[in-house]
């Protein structure tokens, strides 16, 4: 069986292709999104500082990750992404920020990921594309299904104000945005 929690050391380093280039200064999308929780959530709608950590997929156990996966540049990691935004979700919590991941997967498959790993914020699910769509997010195919590409927006009433992309490793992203955080 494939640890999820540990990255290999041989992955592919993803390249900056510039497809988030045109974030900064968006406004979060008027769209609603189900959470884990079973709530919609309109990201739009939330004030103060937003994170959203945008992932293409989690594995799950006992379940053969798609063909190709460690090969994929960047695809690799949503489960230690997601458990060191959970290691770190006090210290955003301080600095004034709400966490939210997202991908596209349907929220029954998110909750079942969230429970596991004992998540404190909820995930959102895009399962229909329309923030994708909406922000023109990068994505990819593996496996059949079309993902997103790994990518954290940091938002201030609605607005994109920082994106972190490419991300690698996928653990390092937490880090990031707390730095970022201290910083502005």
């Amino acid at each position: 069986m494939t640890n999820y929690n540990e990255l290999p050391t041989d992955l592919p380093i993803p390249q900056d292709d510039g497809a988030c280039n045109h974030l900064v200064g968006m406004t979060l999308p008027n769209v609603e999104l189900r959470a884990t929780d079973g709530a919609m959530v309109n990201l739009s709608h939330i004030a103060g500082r937003l994170v959203i950590y945008c992932y293409p997929m989690t594995g799950q156990p006992n379940v053969p990750l798609p063909e190709g996966w460690d090969q994929i540049p960047g695809a690799r990691g949503c489960t230690p992404q997601s458990c060191a935004f959970r290691d770190h979700y006090q210290e955003l919590q301080s600095l004034g920020a709400q966490v939210f991941g997202l991908s596209v997967q349907s929220t029954d498959y998110q909750y079942e990921m969230a429970t596991r790993l004992h998540l404190p914020f909820q995930v959102l699910s895009d399962e229909q594309y329309q923030f994708q769509q909406a922000l023109s997010l990068p994505t990819f195919m593996a496996g059949g299904m079309n993902l997103l590409k790994r990518v954290t927006l940091i938002a201030n009433q609605g607005r994109i104000e920082a994106v972190h992309y490419p991300i690698f490793p996928s653990d390092s992203d937490a880090s990031w945005v707390l730095d970022y955080l201290r910083q502005h």
